[in-house]
């Protein structure tokens, strides 16, 4: 099948913040993905070739053949709070035994500190989605470290474990000045290559719906975004994982993901 090209769009605009002139012209950027069709692995806009340069992730450039035996999706979960979905989903990635990512903040850690203690036991990956979900690109240098360095304490006092160097930003919502003190911290920043409407818990999508559109927009090294506190999300998940795992896709994590090397990511004019 010959690949086609299909790119994200992000949402260019200028933020004015008071202080020195490399804030006010820094530009910021939501991250969104369109779905593809086939099956096909999207494609980063060009003009974003600074996010792969500074140790951003969104997909898997090693694994791009739709057709090929080694097909492999990352799941990952944005997940701020407990609403009776997130040990859900946990039964049910234990249950297939496929690992996920967690991209938490501080309000789990402080309401449901066992529920974050079992994502790491059961050998999930717990990243940080910072502590209080704020708009990081309207932070100075100093408040966005504190934003992580929270969570990373809080993290670390009630697992005697440091999180995992991996971090999102609340929303998407970034700019370059943020991954770069980001990687500073020691953090790789882990956007994606597909999601859906699932966020609103007062606007479900019906489980039929919901689980055709995840499926037909699977990809080989996909990244997938899903957040746990969605009861669709708990209710079809294991039907997900059986099927896409019947049609030859296997579970990775972010380690693997990371390790896949981008220097290469972006096509070829």
């Amino acid at each position: 099948m010959k690949k086609i090209a299909i790119c994200f769009l992000s949402f260019l605009v200028l933020i004015s913040v008071k202080g020195s002139p490399a804030y006010a012209e820094e530009k910021s950027y939501h991250w969104y993905c369109v779905h593809v069709k086939d099956h096909v692995q999207p494609c980063v806009d060009p003009t974003l070739a600074f996010v792969q340069e500074l140790d951003g992730y969104y997909i898997d450039p090693k694994h791009t053949d739709p057709n090929a035996d080694d097909k492999v999706i990352y799941l990952t979960f944005d997940a701020g709070y407990e609403n009776g979905n997130v040990e859900k989903v946990l039964d049910v990635l234990q249950e297939e035994a496929a690992p996920g990512a967690f991209f938490i903040l501080s309000n789990l850690i402080e309401k449901n500190p066992e529920l974050v203690k079992r994502m790491e036991e059961e050998g999930h990956t717990v990243c940080n989605h910072t502590a209080h979900h704020k708009n990081m690109t309207l932070l100075k240098h100093a408040d966005f470290s504190e934003e992580l360095a929270l969570l990373e304490e809080k993290y670390l006092a009630l697992t005697g474990k440091n999180i995992a160097s991996y971090y999102r930003p609340p929303e998407g919502c970034f700019n370059r000045e943020n991954l770069v003190w980001a990687k500073e911290r020691g953090y790789k920043t882990v956007f994606w290559s597909f999601a859906y409407p699932d966020w609103d818990n007062q606007k479900q999508m019906s489980p039929e719906r919901a689980k055709k559109i995840i499926l037909e927009n699977a990809h080989n090294g996909e990244v997938m975004l899903l957040h746990p506190t969605s009861a669709t999300n708990a209710c079809i998940l294991r039907d997900v994982i059986r099927e896409l795992k019947a049609e030859g896709y296997r579970f990775g994590t972010l380690d693997e993901l990371t390790g896949a090397g981008y220097e290469n990511a972006l096509p070829e004019e």
